[in-house]
C-alpha cells in the first residue's frame, strides 16, 4: 500500500490549502483531499470591526483542520489493519471487482493502477479529457452517497459505486468499488461511447478502444445488488470496530511500549496515571511520553480513553447492565465526561450504541 503521499499531508504545514490523502492496498500513486467548508453564523460579538469575523473564521479553520486530521489518521489505521486488508482481498476474490477505502474528497481516479481495474478504464485515465470525465463523475457520486450508497453509470456505460463510512453522524470516507457494465456492452453502445470519444479528441487505435471496451468485466443486477450490500455491510462494521482498530493498528514498538499497553489494558479500570505506568515501564515519564506516542500515534491518556471505550462497548451488550454502572466499572470517574468522551470517539451516544448493538442481534 501507497502512504507516501499521507506521509506528505502530515509534514504539511497547518494552513495548507489542500491535503494528501491515500488509498487502498492496491495502491494508486497519489490522492488529493480537500475538506468541505463549512459556515455556521457568527456571534455578533466575535464581529471585528470591519465587519469580518476573523477570530470566528480561525477558529472555525482550526476545527476542520483537526477535523479533517482526525479523518486521516483514522482510515490510515483503518487501511493498514488486518481486518480491512482481509476484507479487500476476501471481496476481491469473490467478486472480481476492486475496493478502495478514500477520503471524502479525492481528486483521483479512484482505481487506476489498482488490481482488478477495468482495461477501458486504466486506457481512459492516460487521457486528459475521459480523466477529467470521470473524475466529474466521481465528485458527483460521491455528492450523492453522502447518505447512503449510491450507484451511477458513466459516460462510457460502466457502473462505480460509493458506500459511505460513518461514524454515528460523522462521515469519515467512502468505500469504492467498480468500473464493471450491469448489462452485456453492445456494438451499438460501443459505437455510441467511440463517436464520443472522438468528440473530444481521443486518438486512440479503434480496435485497443474496442478490445479493453469488450473486455470490461459484466456483472449481472442481482450480483452487482449483492456486491453493494457486502460493501454496506462491510462499511457498518467497520463503523463498530474503528475505535479498536486505531488503538490495536499493526506499529512496531518495543518490548516496553508492549509491555506498557498491556499493562494498561489490564488495569485500566483502576485509577491510572502516566507517572505510574512510566515507572512500571523503567522509564522516565517524558521518555515514556515520547516513545509511547511516536509507536501508537496517541497520548497515554487518549490510549487510555480508547481502551476503556472498548470495555464499555463490550459490557453495552449486556442489557441489565446501566450506563452509569459501566462508565464507573470502567475507570470513568464522571457520567457527564464518559458521555462526552464516547460521543466523540464513536459518533454516538452509549445508548445509541446498546440500540444498534441489540437491532443487529435481533436482524441476524
Amino acid at each position: 500500500m501507497n502512504l507516501t503521499i499521507l506521509n506528505q499531508f502530515e509534514r504539511q504545514p497547518q494552513d495548507s490549502a489542500s491535503d494528501e490523502g491515500f488509498d487502498s492496498r492496491a495502491g494508486r500513486d497519489s490522492l488529493t483531499v480537500h475538506s468541505p467548508r463549512w459556515s455556521p453564523q457568527t456571534p455578533a460579538r466575535e464581529l471585528q470591526p470591519n465587519g469580518d469575523s476573523a477570530t470566528g473564521e480561525n477558529a472555525q479553520s482550526g476545527d476542520e483542520d483537526r477535523a479533517k486530521k482526525e479523518n486521516l489518521k483514522l482510515l490510515k489505521a483503518i487501511v493498514t489493519s488486518k481486518i480491512f486488508g482481509q476484507f479487500e482481498s476476501a471481496f476481491t476474490a469473490a467478486t472480481g471487482l476492486p475496493v478502495a477505502l478514500l477520503p471524502v474528497e479525492s481528486l483521483q481516479l479512484s482505481f487506476h493502477g489498482a488490481r482488478k481495474e477495468g482495461p477501458f478504464c486504466a486506457l481512459m485515465a492516460g487521457e486528459n479529457r475521459t480523466c477529467g470525465a470521470c473524475l466529474t463523475v466521481q465528485a458527483q457520486i460521491a455528492k450523492d452517497a453522502m447518505k447512503g450508497p449510491h450507484t451511477t453509470v458513466c459516460y462510457a456505460g460502466l457502473s462505480e459505486t460509493v458506500v459511505p463510512l460513518r461514524l454515528g453522524n460523522r462521515l469519515i470516507g467512502f468505500l469504492r468499488s467498480g468500473q464493471v457494465f450491469r448489462r452485456r456492452p453492445t456494438p451499438r453502445r460501443f459505437q455510441r461511447a467511440l463517436k464520443l470519444l472522438t468528440s473530444w479528441g481521443v486518438n486512440l487505435e479503434r480496435d485497443v478502444l474496442q478490445e479493453a471496451y469488450f473486455g470490461t468485466r459484466v456483472v449481472k443486477p442481482q450480483q452487482h445488488a449483492a456486491a453493494v450490500k457486502l460493501l454496506s455491510i462491510f462499511a457498518e462494521h467497520l463503523a463498530m470496530l474503528s475505535n479498536e482498530i486505531l488503538i490495536q493498528q499493526n506499529n512496531v514498538e518495543s518490548p516496553m511500549i508492549t509491555k506498557a499497553k498491556q499493562f494498561i489494558r489490564e488495569h485500566h479500570a483502576e485509577e491510572l496515571n502516566l507517572p505510574l505506568v512510566a515507572r512500571f515501564a523503567h522509564t522516565s515519564t517524558y521518555n515514556f511520553c515520547r516513545l509511547f506516542k511516536r509507536a501508537t500515534r496517541l497520548t497515554f491518556t487518549q490510549f487510555l480513553t480508547r481502551v476503556r471505550i472498548e470495555s464499555c462497548k463490550r459490557l453495552l451488550t449486556n442489557p441489565h447492565l446501566r450506563v452509569s454502572e459501566i462508565a464507573f466499572e470502567v475507570g470513568f470517574q464522571s457520567l457527564t465526561h464518559f458521555n462526552r468522551v464516547f460521543q466523540k470517539i464513536l459518533g454516538q451516544s452509549p445508548t445509541e450504541y446498546r440500540q444498534k448493538v441489540q437491532s443487529r442481534r435481533k436482524s441476524a
